[in-house]
């Protein structure tokens, strides 16, 4: 079996990586799992805490290693990273060796509107608003490497999936 047996869902956070995954799932019948989620049960603590106490080199680490395991995994899966899983060159090299890289994308408004009452988003302390579009500036260019884009501004997460499986389907037509 191929090794590329995966579907990684890239982007910044707010462009429905956790959604489309949970669909993409049951359309597909293939596991979802989540590096957000994975890191928070091995580490046994929240990613802003994560933050908090080691910095964000120290969680860029966590996360490395968690998503070089969930991609090194035999089973086929679907996979959603966090927003900013790309920054690290060899982060982006294991994805596209493992599978089919999906750029999630939205506009900064509809991000601002997605994320704006959460908590839980450790890089968004502070204006809202502000910070969605200094991170966006700073990763303009981050996502690129991804074969395939979707934007999800104004599209059912249903229609998002649909277009992911026929992307995939092509994409093992091809191998």
């Amino acid at each position: 079996m191929s090794t590329r047996n995966k579907i990684i869902l890239i982007g910044f956070m707010g462009t429905g990586k956790s959604s489309v995954a949970a669909a993409l799932s049951q359309l597909l019948q293939l596991q979802s799992l989540d590096v957000d989620k994975e890191i928070v049960s091995v580490e046994g603590r929240s990613i802003p805490d994560i933050f908090s106490q080691d910095g964000e080199e120290a969680f860029r680490s966590i996360e490395t290693n968690v998503l070089r395991q969930l991609l090194q995994s035999p089973q086929p899966a679907i996979i959603a990273t966090g927003g900013g899983a790309v920054l690290k060159q060899e982060n982006r090299e294991l994805m596209l060796k493992h599978g089919l890289v999906v750029h999630l994308s939205a506009s900064a408004d509809v991000i601002i509107a997605r994320v704006s009452q959460d908590q839980g988003r450790p890089l968004l302390q502070g204006d809202v608003s502000e910070r969605v579009h200094a991170l966006l500036n700073t990763r303009a260019h981050a996502y690129d490497f991804a074969p395939v884009t979707i934007d999800t501004s104004h599209r059912s997460i249903p229609e998002i999936a649909a277009d992911i499986a026929n992307a995939w389907q092509h994409a093992n037509q091809d191998t």
